[in-house]
C-alpha cells in the first residue's frame, strides 16, 4: 500500500505542468494561483473534517505568513512560466529549490554542508544550465526565453521559503493542520489582488479548464497526505527515487499530450539534476522530508 500512495502522489505531481497549461487557456496566472490554494483547502478541509470532526486555524505565528507567502510566489511564478512555455518546464523547480536551500543552510544557519551536498548542488546547477541551454522553456515569444528562466527560479526560491516554514511550523502543528492553515492565508493573499488584475477569465468559460484547476487543488491539498503516508511504510532510499520519477512521467506526458519536443539536451539536464538531487538525500543519517502539492523534493539539512 505504501508504494500505491507513494505512486499516487508522484503522479500527481508530474500532472501539475499539464493542468496549468490546459487551465491557462480560459484563466490567468493570478486567478490559476487562487484556485489551486481555494479548491486545495476545501479538499484538505473536508479531509480534516472527517479525520479530526474540527478545524483549526491560526494566524499567530510569522512562519505561517512566511510560508503562505512563499507558496503564494511558488505558485504564481510556476503558472506564469507555464503559460509561456512548454509543460515540462517546471522540472527545474525542485534544484532550483535544494540550491536555494543548501545556500540558506550554510549562510544563514551556519550548517555545515559537505563535500557531498555541494557536489549535489553543481549537478542540479549544472542540469538547469543544460536545460536553459536547450530552450526548456519554449516560448510563444521571441524573447521570453529569460524571462520564463527567471520565472521557474523564481518559483523555486518560492518552494524554499516555504520548506523553511514547514521546517519550524512542524514543530507547532500537526502536518495537516500545518498545511491547510498556510494554505488558507495563502488563498487570501492571492485573493487580494483578483478584483484588481482585469478579467481573470480572458479564455472564457471552458469545463476542460475548471476540471483542470479543481485537479491541481486536489493535489496541492492531498497529496501530501498520500506522500506522509508513503514515507512511514516505504524504505527512504526507494521514496528519493520513485518521488524523482516525476521528472521521467512530465517528460512523457509532455510529448504524449502535446507533442512538445523532449531533446537530448533537456534529457542530459534533467539527468543531471536528479542525480544531483538524489546524492544528496542518499544515504542519510538526518533527513528533513516536506512535500506538497506543487513543488517536489525530499531536502536534506544536514553533513553532506
Amino acid at each position: 500500500m505504501g508504494y500505491v500512495l507513494l505512486l499516487l502522489a508522484t503522479l500527481g505531481w508530474s500532472f501539475v505542468g499539464i493542468l496549468v497549461k490546459i487551465a491557462s487557456g480560459m484563466a490567468d496566472s493570478m486567478m490559476i494561483t487562487f484556485a489551486r490554494f481555494g479548491f486545495g483547502v476545501l479538499f484538505l478541509g473536508g479531509w480534516l473534517l472527517l479525520k479530526d470532526g474540527r478545524i483549526r486555524l491560526s494566524a499567530a505565528l510569522p512562519w505561517i505568513w512566511i510560508g503562505a507567502a512563499g507558496k503564494s510566489l511558488n505558485y504564481f511564478f510556476e503558472n506564469m512560466a507555464l503559460k509561456w512555455g512548454y509543460s515540462y518546464g517546471n522540472i527545474v523547480i525542485p534544484p532550483v529549490q535544494m540550491i536555494t536551500l543548501l545556500f540558506v543552510s550554510a549562510l544563514f544557519l551556519k550548517e555545515r554542508i559537505g563535500p557531498k551536498g555541494w557536489t549535489a548542488a553543481a549537478l542540479s546547477l549544472a542540469g538547469i544550465l543544460i536545460i536553459g541551454w536547450g530552450n526548456a522553456g519554449g516560448e510563444i515569444a521571441e524573447g521570453a526565453d529569460g524571462l520564463t528562466t527567471l520565472c521557474f527560479a523564481l518559483a523555486g526560491v518560492g518552494a524554499a521559503i516555504h520548506v523553511l516554514s514547514q521546517k519550524s511550523l512542524v514543530k507547532e502543528m500537526d502536518a495537516a493542520t500545518m498545511n491547510f492553515v498556510v494554505f488558507f492565508w495563502a488563498a487570501v493573499l492571492t485573493a487580494v489582488p483578483l478584483p484588481f488584475a482585469g478579467d481573470p477569465l480572458p479564455g472564457g468559460f471552458s469545463i476542460a479548464a475548471w476540471a483542470a484547476m479543481i485537479a491541481l487543488g486536489l493535489i496541492t491539498g492531498l497529496s501530501f497526505l498520500c506522500f506522509g503516508e508513503a514515507i512511514k511504510r516505504v524504505p527512504f532510499p526507494a521514496v528519493i527515487i520513485v518521488s524523482n520519477c516525476q521528472v521521467l512521467f512530465q517528460l512523457i506526458w509532455s510529448a504524449a499530450l502535446f507533442r512538445e519536443p523532449i531533446t537530448l539536451w533537456i534529457i542530459a539536464g534533467a539527468f543531471l539534476f536528479t542525480a544531483g538531487i538524489v546524492l544528496l538525500n542518499m544515504p542519510l543519517k538526518k533527513r528533513v522530508v516536506i512535500r506538497d502539492g506543487g513543488a517536489a523534493a525530499a531536502t536534506r539539512h544536514a553533513e553532506g
